[in-house]
């Protein structure tokens, strides 16, 4: 049996198959997540590089993979 995902992974894979997301998008996509855990993982990935946040207004942000991670993910 596999591990089970983290909210990183899960957050990542969601953020990969709807590249421009709104963040409370994505929240909404991962019922079994709460929001803290999705901001945390945004948060850590953005940190690290792997995701790129666009703000959009009105506190909203978009999300999406960075070109760098792109490349990781495609390679690993």
């Amino acid at each position: 049996m596999p591990p089970p995902c983290t909210s990183s992974q899960q957050a990542l894979e969601l953020i990969i198959r709807s590249p421009g997301a709104m963040v409370d998008d994505v929240v909404f996509q991962c019922p079994d997540l709460t929001w803290n855990q999705i901001f945390l993982a945004i948060d850590r990935l953005s940190r690290e590089g792997a995701l790129t946040l666009t703000p959009k207004g009105g506190g909203l942000y978009a999300v999406q993979v960075s070109d760098e991670a792109s490349l990781g993910i495609l390679v690993a």
